[in-house]
């Protein structure tokens, strides 16, 4: 099998109606539009319009508050941490930061930092230079031998 002789199957596309041809298309003269009317001419998005009646986005009460200069942060366990440790994708030799655990597979991506959660069980000493940590993780990195660090966040992420 060649790459110049891959084809689709038969009928696997379609080509689209040509609207608007003539009486004789089965498609002419109003093109599948029905008769007149404002949804028969071009330019016309009824997204939300109920014909006069108050549409429900505006029938309904608002409410919250979406704060725009929120943080954004990835939330990682200590378990996941020591998962990653036990794995030898991470080394515990060296400080773990945003980027480390980005290539260990941990985290995706790093948002606004990285947040450590007191979930699960840290045994190795270990230095982590992050965004925040829960009170309950700080504790437990202090209690097995490791350092906490936090850095480029404010006094709220900590916390």
């Amino acid at each position: 099998m060649k790459l110049n002789e891959l084809s689709d199957r038969d009928g696997a596309r379609r080509s689209r109606t040509r609207v608007g041809r003539g009486t004789g298309s089965g498609k002419g003269k109003t093109a599948g539009r029905g008769m007149k009317g404002q949804k028969s001419r071009s330019g016309v998005a009824l997204k939300g319009f109920e014909g006069g009646q108050m549409p429900l986005h505006r029938r309904l009460p608002k409410r919250g508050f979406n704060n725009i200069f929120a943080k954004d942060f990835n939330e990682v366990g200590l378990g996941r941490i020591q998962q990653a440790i036990d794995a030898g994708k991470l080394d515990a030799a060296k400080p773990v930061t945003a980027e480390t655990l980005k290539e260990a597979g941990v985290i995706r991506r790093p948002k606004d930092g990285v947040r450590v959660l007191g979930n699960g069980t840290l045994t190795t000493a270990v230095t982590l230079e992050v965004a925040g940590a829960s009170k309950s993780a700080a504790a437990a990195i202090e209690s097995a031998g490791g350092k906490l660090q936090i850095v480029g966040a404010t006094s709220e992420a900590a916390g």
